[in-house]
């Protein structure tokens, strides 16, 4: 009698199919939420990611990282899907989503500039508070930020420049350190400049604190009247001007510094609306997503800000509890 026999192979793909079938999380059946962020949120969220889909297995957070300029116009002029923005910079949400894309914006967490380097950087052995606008305006020191056109952190470095040659009385000191970074030296996003310092390429490139924390990369602190972190010294930052590209193309915008403040919105069409405010309430959380961020080196707002009691009547009942008017 003539026996059928079953290769390994076979038999192994067999019962990973059972498994797959009988699984009651898989990728079919899970809800997925999508959120467009900016850069230096890659890895909080990523930790509020993995706890978050512990808590709720029948939830795939799905994410999307970019400049946040770039991510609100991928929803205001590309139209994609998302269900959460969470933005480095509040008046991006204000300016480029609400009313037509959004209703409230919520501010959850800040930040402050710092000057990134290695010890490989060309005259790293000299960084000091005192000299560092002497060294970026040194020939051969190769220095960069990012696109201030699609990233606030783009803008947010050519701002300290120009608080710093008012705070350091300096004239001309902007022009002259400009003067001395090729447009090469400007990526789209503020992530990509650490890969450029940790190969050597870069010798110093404009963070985020907590950017820097994450990736252990050594920073310059900066004064805090020049580092856009304090609220107290706005009328100071105000002086700091930069143009960038409007919605319209040719179109500029001039916008103004002040201090660094992250806002988060839950879009009106949101595709998945009740996973995605059950992923907000978890960000939100003074023991979640908060605490999460303070110990990745970002200060938390706790509790969150919004502007106004009105704002808080648009706001999901579950999430009302979560701000306070500021």
């Amino acid at each position: 009698m003539n026996q059928i026999r079953i290769s390994p192979l076979f038999f192994g793909m067999l019962i990973l199919s059972a498994l797959i079938w009988s699984s009651p999380t898989t990728a079919q059946s899970r809800t997925p939420v999508i959120i467009f962020h900016a850069g230096s949120l890659t890895v909080p969220l990523a930790v509020m990611e993995k706890a978050f889909e512990a808590l709720h297995p029948d939830i795939d957070i799905l994410r999307e990282v970019g400049g946040s300029r770039k991510c609100a116009r991928k929803i205001s002029d590309l139209h994609k899907p998302c269900d959460i923005m969470a933005s480095a910079d509040f008046s991006v949400i204000d300016r480029m989503l609400i009313p037509d894309y959004a209703s409230w914006n919520v501010r959850f967490a800040t930040n402050q500039m710092v000057l990134c380097y290695t010890d490989s950087s060309a005259f790293a052995k000299e960084v000091a508070p005192e000299i560092w606008v002497d060294i970026l305006g040194r020939k051969g020191v190769v220095w960069g930020h990012s696109d201030p056109n699609i990233d606030p952190c783009g803008y947010r470095a050519l701002m300290v420049l120009q608080l710093a040659e008012k705070a350091f009385h300096q004239p001309g000191l902007y022009d002259r350190l400009l003067a001395n970074r090729p447009l090469a030296n400007i990526r789209p996003k503020a992530v990509e400049l650490v890969a450029m310092l940790e190969s050597g390429v870069m010798d110093y490139a404009w963070e985020y604190r907590s950017v820097a924390v994450q990736h252990k990369l050594k920073f310059l602190t900066l004064p805090q009247e020049i580092n856009l972190s304090s609220y107290a010294q706005e009328s100071f930052y105000k002086q700091a001007r930069v143009a960038v590209s409007g919605k319209k193309p040719g179109e500029k915008i001039e916008l103004k510094g002040k201090s660094i403040t992250y806002g988060v919105t839950l879009l009106d069409k949101a595709p998945n609306r009740e996973a995605a405010i059950m992923f907000l309430d978890y960000m939100l959380d003074p023991e979640g997503g908060l605490k999460i961020l303070e110990e990745q080196g970002q200060p938390p707002i706790i509790p969150a800000r919004v502007v106004d009691q009105e704002v808080v009547t648009k706001l999901p009942t579950i999430l009302k509890e979560r701000v306070v008017v500021d």
